[in-house]
Parts: C-alpha cells; structure tokens; sequence
C-alpha cells in the first residue's frame, strides 16, 4: 500500500524540523509543573489557542477579557466552543473524522451562517481550484487550471477554492489519510490535515478555525500531544500562515516541505508559548 504521507516526511528539511519539534514537545512533558497541574496547563492552553486562531482569522481580543467572558464576536465565540469541543471529540477522529469535522463547523460557525447550513458542505457553485498531494491527487496546484466558478471565504488570499464535487473527491482522500496507517510522523499528518481544511474550505464559513482544530486534534489523537498542551495556533499567528499556505498550494515538493516545517515550527512555538505557562504556574 502507498504511504503518500511518509513521501513528505521525507521531502529536504522536514525530518530535521519534526525532529525538533517532537524533542521541543517531549521537554515539555518532563516540567515539573505538569505533575500537579496538567489539566489547569491543557485548560489555559486552549484559550490560548482559541484567542490565537480567532486573531489568525482578523478578530484580535485581549486574553483577559476572554477570561472575564466579554468578548461576544461570534467568531471569537466559536473558536472556544471549537476548542472546548475538541476534548469530545478525541476518541471518535479516527474511526468518524467527518462526523467530528461535522461538528466542530457546527460550533465554530454558530452565529456565522443560519443553522440549517451548521455542519454542511458549502454549496455545488460555491468556488473551485485543481489539485494533487504528489501522486496522491492531494495537495493543489494554482488556481485556475480547471476553471473558476466561485469562491467560499478567502482569508488568506489563496484564491477561489474547488468546486463541491472536487472538494467531496478530494475530502475522500484525506479521510483515506486519516484512516489508514503510515510511517509518517503525526505533525506530517496534521500538516496535511490543516492545510487540506484551510485550501479545500469544505463547509465555505469557519474552515480556518476547523481547520486549526483538526490540526491540533490529529496532534493529540496520533501520539504527539496526548494531553493537549501544545499552543499550536499560536506557533500559526506568530509565523507568516498565508505564506505557508501558499507554498503548499504550490503542489511542488519544495512548497509542501516549506508548509510542513512551517507547522513544525509551530508546535516548537506553541511548546514555548506553554512552557511559559508552566513557568507562571511554578511561581504560584
């Protein structure tokens, strides 16, 4: 069976920065801290990276005042349902990721889009773009070489996304990926998860945020962060995220590589990010 993903762990440079990375993570599941206090480190964590993942999307809010709940943009809102969800959901992402990806839009997008579109792929003639991970037909190539129809959201100016036939084709192969084992390291998988989400925009309002979701849960449910401590979307909102995102919607070798380091560097940042959090709760 081809292991499309094991190609990307070895593309130049990735195993390099995944390996830092993963050393970065198990430094920090030796603090002291965390004998004590996990689950009040994973808790402030996630604010963290719910607050990050709203201001990725272009709504910055203060962290105290989302700690004294007075933040009400619906954007912000959904990203800490996103994140609060995330810990319900961990058991059902391998064996039903499109029923969790189902879900988290639910959350995320609430207040966003009327209700009946909650959870649901975007409509047939909302956008299109062509592409193909290698051989595997995942990772995309420019826009505009299969015809524009449309467009879902576009923050990150990647162009006009995929048709919803393209994006259910290529939905399939990225359930493929989740579902079947490879060699591959998981920040290579989640890599892919993210960027896939974020290029395909499968639901059309809110893919960032599920995207980022998704990226984080692959961390925690394929062995890297099994206690969900890493700040990962704050590695994404310090790091140049469209950049990276362009690189991998490139299609060539050196553009995914670029896109995987990027989401290594990440998880080193958001190690930082946690670290810090950790340091805080040492000095009472």
């Amino acid at each position: 069976m081809s292991d499309p993903l094991a190609v990307i762990a070895s593309l130049p440079g990735v195993r390099e920065a995944v390996d830092e990375a993963r050393q970065a993570v198990d430094r920090l599941y030796r603090h002291r801290v965390l004998r004590r206090a996990s689950p009040a480190v994973s808790a402030e964590s996630s604010l963290r990276g719910a607050r990050a993942s709203a201001a990725i999307e272009g709504v910055d809010v203060p962290l105290d005042a989302l700690r004294r709940d007075e933040i009400h943009d619906p954007l912000v809102q959904g990203a800490l349902r996103a994140s609060a969800e995330m810990g319900r959901l961990g058991a059902t992402w391998r064996r039903a990721p499109r029923q969790v990806l189902a879900r988290l839009h639910t959350v995320a997008a609430a207040g966003l889009v009327p209700e009946a579109a909650l959870g649901r792929p975007r409509p047939v003639d909302a956008g299109l773009m062509d592409s193909g991970l290698m051989d595997s037909g995942l990772v995309g190539s420019e826009p505009g070489e299969s015809g524009l129809v449309g467009a879902a959201s576009d923050p990150f100016g990647l162009g006009p996304a995929p048709d919803a036939k393209e994006t259910a084709a290529r939905m399939d192969g990225l359930m493929g990926l989740l579902e079947r084992p490879t060699k591959a390291p998981a920040i290579v998988l989640a890599a892919v998860v993210h960027a896939e989400l974020v290029v395909l925009r499968p639901f059309g309002t809110a893919d960032g945020v599920v995207a980022r979701s998704a990226e984080r849960l692959t961390l925690v449910e394929y062995g890297l962060d099994p206690k969900s401590l890493v700040a990962v979307e704050v590695g994404h909102r310090e790091l140049p995220y469209a950049e990276g995102l362009r690189a991998y919607l490139s299609g060539t070798p050196e553009g995914v590589a670029q896109w995987v380091q990027h989401c290594a560097s990440a998880v080193s940042l958001g190690v930082r990010e946690t670290t810090a959090v950790c340091e805080a709760l040492q000095r009472g």
